[in-house]
């Protein structure tokens, strides 16, 4: 008899992606492209490194503390619109 091996830990991985695709939607939809920006450079999605708040203030053109001001707007609006989801 064929037995097809089933890893362990499939479903949490299957969740997880889950959650990675619905919070890549709500980056693209919910965002502002200034918050937009902000959450990518921070968190390095778009397979880039993260940076630090100083490190995008400088790329933005901005202070270090409307970086912060504008990631935690992002954040709330994220955390808002992933309250649906449950793993």
């Amino acid at each position: 008899m064929d037995v097809i091996a089933v890893d362990d830990n499939m479903l949490e991985e299957l969740d997880t992606r889950d959650a990675c695709k619905k919070v890549r939607r709500c980056v693209d939809t919910c965002l502002t492209p200034r918050e937009r920006t902000v959450v990518i450079l921070r968190y390095g999605l778009d397979n880039r490194s993260p940076l630090t708040q100083r490190e995008i203030a400088s790329h933005c053109g901005i202070s270090r503390s409307y970086v912060s001001r504008i990631e935690k707007r992002a954040l709330e609006k994220l955390e808002t619109a992933m309250e649906d989801w449950r793993p």
